[in-house]
């Protein structure tokens, strides 16, 4: 259990330094690049055996993490443009909801069990994302022709999660993890680099010391979120697809109770009935 909440509290971490990122005005895709950079740092600094380069190649997880890796970028990216053409709450939402790809995984490819209670409460889990993470009054509104740029989003999103689950089931050693989630994040930094090289030759590069704090700020907790959820996985807690339920909507109500306090952001109706519902799905779930 103290894993899973160390997850979401990293998470939450991360919620909280975004809102800071608009508050200092922090060029987002460098910090990103920075904190992949710190994150894998982390991962090899908390892993216990003997590192060879030459070795990790022949590792079975170490190529599918290198996929990973990108796809955590194209997917940030995505999230990006997503939030100039649609709106910051089809984002929120789009992210949030995917979380019924790895619970859908968890219990058709793993045969986890279904019963009423836990099924009742996954689906009211769903519906409590969705209230909790849409802060407008009108609801979701998304442009017809760019409907492919959230489904990208909520696809993408999903698989990450679902990649993580399987590849850390099937191929990783306990004390593999911290490596693991290290190279996932060098992959991610990498391609990172790539597109900041691309950008300083176009000329649409501008550096500012402050987008490196910020990434510095935000890899350690980004490199928890992920560590903690893989040893939450492995525990005999719950399920996964328990465990990614009751991870992603703590997340969206403790990062809503943080926006509250830190912030002082003002919630509607909606919202608060997301949070009900939050709390009463947790307790199905876990039952």
């Amino acid at each position: 259990m103290i894993y899973l909440l160390l997850s979401i509290l990293a998470s939450t971490i991360i919620f909280i330094i975004f809102k800071l990122f608009e508050k200092f005005h922090i060029n987002i895709f460098q910090a990103i690049v920075v904190n992949y950079c710190i994150a894998f740092t982390t991962g090899i600094l908390a892993y216990n055996g003997t590192i060879t380069i030459s070795q990790l190649p022949n590792l079975d997880w170490f190529y599918f993490t290198l996929i990973l890796g990108a796809l955590f970028i194209i997917v940030f990216n995505l999230m990006g443009i997503t939030t100039q053409k649609n709106g910051l709450s089809v984002v929120s939402v789009a992210t949030k909801m995917s979380v019924v790809v790895p619970v859908l995984f968890g219990l058709l490819y793993y045969n986890e069990s279904l019963g009423t209670l836990k099924l009742i409460g996954i689906a009211i889990a769903l519906i409590a994302v969705y209230l909790t993470s849409n802060k407008s009054k009108q609801g979701i509104s998304v442009n017809r022709k760019l409907i492919v740029l959230p489904i990208l989003v909520f696809i993408g999103s999903g698989i990450i999660d679902t990649s993580i689950k399987f590849l850390e089931d099937t191929y990783v050693a306990n004390n593999d993890v911290p490596l693991f989630s290290a190279i996932i994040f060098l992959a991610a930094a990498i391609i990172g680099f790539i597109i900041i090289i691309i950008q300083v030759m176009s000329g649409n590069f501008k550096f500012e010391f402050k987008n490196v704090i910020a990434g510095i700020c935000l890899g350690v907790p980004n490199y928890f979120s992920i560590y903690f959820l893989v040893k939450t996985l492995r525990s005999d807690i719950l399920e996964s697809s328990g465990i990614f339920a009751i991870n992603n909507v703590s997340i969206v109500t403790l990062s809503t109770f943080a926006g509250i306090f830190i912030f002082k952001e003002k919630l509607i109706k909606k919202n608060w009935i997301g949070i009900g519902l939050a709390i009463l799905s947790i307790i199905l779930i876990s039952i």
